[in-house]
């Protein structure tokens, strides 16, 4: 039987994964809907506020009411810690993490 390089096909497998995931964030917001550009982050490093590509900021409650209803683009919620929690979309693209976006 041919040896097979794992980690190389595995590497290459992810490589093709992160293109494909970059070209499809950039056709996936057809509705146009608003999308969180920055956060605000209290003492602890938690994510308390939001701001959208239009400008408005966003408390958490009502960031998350309106990522609920459908609103706001790239955005999932769960239900975690016996609470709902908003995240960014898995997408393989981490510089589009909610953790990682500018602080405003």
């Amino acid at each position: 039987m041919e040896q097979q390089d794992f980690e190389k096909i595995y590497h290459d497998y992810k490589q093709q994964s992160e293109q494909q995931a970059q070209r499809e964030a950039g056709l996936s917001n057809p509705e146009g809907k608003e999308e969180f550009v920055a956060v605000r982050k209290n003492d602890d490093g938690d994510i308390i506020a939001f701001k959208t590509n239009s400008g408005r900021e966003l408390d958490y409650v009502t960031a998350l009411s309106e990522a609920k209803s459908g609103q706001i683009a790239h955005i999932d919620v769960f239900h975690k810690y016996g609470r709902d929690i908003i995240r960014s979309e898995p997408d393989g693209i981490k510089e589009n993490n909610l953790d990682r976006l500018p602080e405003f």
